[in-house]
């Protein structure tokens, strides 16, 4: 096959989408099949402005400029060629092939969902209500979907003005090597890079700021265990920098000495971090799939999580279930109550918690990249025949 990738531009520095479209992309040029990713360039994003103006500038290169390229790009790609757009999100580039084979990655509808005013807890601006609704436009001339998760599948059926061509549902795959590290061992060596003291655990959580990650709702849960036991064992926080909301929220901790921030660390210590974690936990209020469950599991760190989908489905029957946080008083009884799930996991007999790694181990074997790419591979070619019959 020749595959052409829509992809994000580095430029807006995303990190889980371009490393998606870029596992996926050499996962296919493995398979023997001729693979360009296009994605735009920093022409007036890099141009020295105030932030404020970046933007804009950053949408004069991806919706002005760069489909003018590959509108000429397209004169010579052959006419088998498979178009596929890395994340749904790239729906405003779909009619620019709605007429050449494509299909479209679709991993969540967040943003679409609180365009529409469906999320109580992200408010949307009226220019990002207009800016979803071009993507939003884009995405419904496309044929065939790929959603990650069935919750994402539900969502994408919402949103389309009819029936699909195909949306077959195929799981994210890992896109890092994630495997057990030995717990002592991945203490020590993070601890020994981070200048904490983590020899006797700690609590992790792996995510950035946006409003559904709940990095919130994760101080608030460890606040409340902190509050009945007497153990001191660590919180750390992956991932950017804490937002005003979140560095006020942690000003408020009784326990703010022993909650710790890491941001811009390597991928190896973030390994290091799962594998040494005693528990992973992930109170998020939406997700479109849920990669650091997986990544939690694959690691050998029993997960708590949130008990809707589709977190539900990446943790399978191996993961520990809190509710979702309300956005009310009652946040203060539900962190209390998950407080004594997290308690309950850190204090399992170490033959039930080495039976909980296990089930984690064999529940994320399903989203291992070869089989899922392979899986992939076989949808690609079916849309592709699908197509020369049309």
């Amino acid at each position: 096959m020749n595959i052409v990738f829509f992809a994000h531009p580095d430029f807006l520095g995303h990190q889980s989408m371009p490393r998606f479209a870029n596992v996926l992309a050499e996962g296919m040029n493995q398979r023997g099949h001729k693979v360009a990713i296009w994605s735009p360039q920093p022409l007036f994003f890099q141009m020295p402005l105030p932030k404020l103006f970046k933007k804009w500038m950053g949408y004069i290169d991806q919706y002005v400029i760069f489909p003018q390229k590959v509108r000429s790009r397209l004169k010579k790609c052959p006419s088998n060629t498979l178009f596929v757009f890395t994340d749904n999100g790239l729906g405003i580039w779909v009619p620019l092939v709605m007429n050449r084979p494509h299909v479209i990655h679709c991993h969540d509808f967040l943003a679409q969902r609180s365009a529409l005013g469906e999320i109580e807890e992200n408010q949307i601006t009226w220019t990002g209500r207009q800016y979803q609704k071009l993507i939003r436009h884009g995405f419904r001339q496309g044929k065939h979907f790929i959603p990650t998760s069935q919750k994402t599948k539900e969502d994408l059926h919402r949103f389309l003005a009819g029936k699909p061509f195909s949306s077959k549902l195929v799981y994210n795959f890992l896109n890092q090597p994630f495997s057990p590290i030995d717990a002592s061992i991945a203490k020590d060596l993070l601890a020994a890079q981070v200048k904490i003291d983590l020899k006797s655990g700690y609590l992790l959580h792996v995510g950035g700021n946006q409003w559904y990650k709940n990095r919130k709702g994760v101080i608030e849960i460890y606040d409340a265990w902190r509050s009945t036991v007497g153990s001191k064992l660590p919180l750390i926080l992956i991932g950017e920098p804490p937002s005003p909301e979140i560095m006020q929220v942690h000003a408020q901790s009784l326990y703010k000495s022993e909650i710790y921030f890491l941001s811009g660390i390597e991928d190896s210590l973030v390994r290091l971090a799962y594998s040494g974690a005693s528990v992973f936990i992930f109170p998020s209020l939406a997700e479109g799939f849920g990669w650091p469950i997986a990544e939690a599991m694959a690691s050998g760190c029993p997960v708590i999580t949130t008990d809707e989908a589709p977190m539900t489905e990446v943790a399978g029957n191996a993961g520990f279930f809190i509710p979702r946080r309300p956005n009310h008083a009652r946040a203060i009884s539900w962190a209390t109550d998950a407080a004594k799930v997290v308690s309950n996991v850190l204090g399992l007999s170490p033959e039930n918690r080495q039976s909980v790694l296990e089930k984690g181990l064999l529940n994320v074997q399903r989203f291992k990249a070869s089989l899922i790419i392979d899986e992939l591979e076989v949808n690609y070619k079916s849309i592709l025949q699908s197509n020369k019959m049309a």
